[in-house]
């Protein structure tokens, strides 16, 4: 997930006021805390206040755990901030609110029409709270791909997406069976282990905080395949989205349905089906994880020969471990400043690396030089900073002793003091020839690669 730095973006005449962003930035967040207020109000009237309160305070303990989960696979690339708020926001409001309204409406009909209540609500819990809540939870995962589609370019980006929207969608779920189960204790007078929020709580926290996340992020696969998918497989993109969304109806629908199986139908479906999906899905992930960083080490040494990056950090980038020694290193010499310099610095060669794999595909776009231009010159400026942490980094990880040059930054040119006390020198990395003069033996130039960077005596 793309985030650094900002692309240009053509200037549009004669944009109506509705295709301005501040209005649907506007009118995104008015519906969100619409729907954040009808449905704490429903919420509220469902459990009462004191309800509420408890349900509030034992819900949220898996939220941030879950959502360090996600953001942790999405280290390799991460994406902005805004996008996981938008997601978290979606499923606890507008998502909720959805599944509430539309689960209600259709028990009641289906329990007026068959004058069945029971059967009605087995009916909703098995049929149409996978199909509304499923549906719900999904219209995020593609608003998120439609419109920030640079943010949104891998199987990572689908999981993370809507394992987030899940979480935020659990969280307003878990509130309201939480509060209610308290009520109920209230009126029955049983409290501690032996109490319905105890058994509420041990079941929906402690047992499957990852039950909806696994569901949602069945859809997420689908969307993040279709992002990998190039553009003349239309079918294809199409169709994936919609298998992982019937995927995820389907297992949601078994998970709620578990309880028909039996005394022990949950713990069996949670034994025999749950934890191993879970763990495949976990597997998977991290997999995919490992590829990228895998991109990231194999796209990155063409602009080692162009000059724009050094022969260590192709390997330093592509190493996780690698990097958070880096990032440590620039904190301990250069403070927080140092750090997020670094930080900032991984983020937009990995979004160089990424890129670049997409415009050998075919999948770059017709901005591809100026987006890869912004990329490269913001790692240009921060190469002060950034190189001796990648450097230490990267010599702190080597499996043996390699004999890398030694950086420019230990080299004496005229007495002037670098980075962490260390001198500067000109940069023998950066070029005078065009790029494709510089690599023609490299099967991954393109030809519309025509420049270097500045280099020492460049402006």
């Amino acid at each position: 997930m793309a985030t650094c730095p900002p692309y240009p973006t053509r200037a549009h005449r004669h944009t109506h006021w509705w295709q301005r962003s501040w209005v649907r930035y506007g009118a995104l967040i008015t519906l969100l805390a619409l729907s954040g207020l009808v449905i704490l109000a429903l919420v509220r009237e469902q459990t009462g206040t004191q309800g509420f309160l408890v349900g509030l305070g034992l819900a949220v303990l898996p939220v941030p755990l879950l959502i360090a989960a996600f953001r942790w696979l999405d280290r390799v690339d991460p994406g902005p901030w805004r996008n996981l708020l938008f997601c978290f926001a979606w499923g606890a409001c507008a998502a909720a609110l959805i599944a509430i309204v539309a689960n209600s409406f259709a028990t009641r009909w289906i329990a007026t029409a068959t004058a069945d209540p029971a059967g009605a609500d087995t009916l909703g819990a098995t049929v149409i709270a996978p199909v509304v809540e499923e549906s719900a939870k999904a219209a995020a995962v593609l608003l998120v791909f439609l419109f920030r589609r640079r943010d949104f370019t891998g199987i990572v980006d689908g999981v993370v997406v809507a394992g987030v929207t899940a979480t935020g969608f659990a969280f307003t779920e878990n509130i309201l069976y939480l509060g209610t189960a308290f009520g109920t204790d209230q009126l029955t007078g049983d409290s501690g282990i032996a109490s319905v929020t105890a058994a509420t709580f041990f079941v929906r926290v402690v047992m499957s905080p990852f039950a909806h996340p696994l569901f949602t992020v069945l859809t997420g696969i689908g969307f993040g395949i279709a992002a990998l998918s190039t553009g003349r497989h239309h079918l294809r993109r199409a169709l994936l989205p919609l298998a992982g969304l019937l995927l995820a109806m389907g297992i949601h629908a078994l998970w709620n349905g578990s309880a028909a199986f039996g005394e022990y139908g949950f713990f069996a479906v949670y034994a025999a089906f749950m934890v191993p999906a879970f763990g495949l899905l976990t597997w998977l992930v991290i997999w995919t994880r490992q590829r990228e960083l895998g991109t990231v080490r194999a796209e990155l040494p063409a602009y080692v020969l162009a000059g724009w990056l050094t022969p260590v950090e192709p390997y330093a980038l592509g190493s996780m471990r690698a990097r958070r020694i880096a990032r440590q290193y620039a904190r301990r010499h250069a403070g927080k400043e140092g750090a997020r310099a670094v930080a900032r610095y991984e983020a937009c060669a990995t979004s160089v690396a990424f890129l670049r794999q997409r415009g050998r595909r075919g999948r770059a776009g017709a901005d591809f030089t100026a987006r890869e231009r912004a990329l490269l010159e913001t790692l240009w400026h921060l190469r002060g900073v950034a190189r001796p942490a990648l450097d230490y980094a990267a010599r702190a990880t080597a499996p043996v002793p390699v004999p890398w040059p030694v950086p420019p930054w230990v080299h004496p040119y005229g007495g002037t003091q670098g980075t962490y006390g260390l001198r500067t020198a000109p940069s023998p990395y950066a070029p005078q020839a065009p790029y494709a003069a510089q690599a023609p033996h490299n099967p991954y130039v393109p030809p519309y690669h025509p420049y270097a960077p500045p280099g020492p005596h460049r402006p």
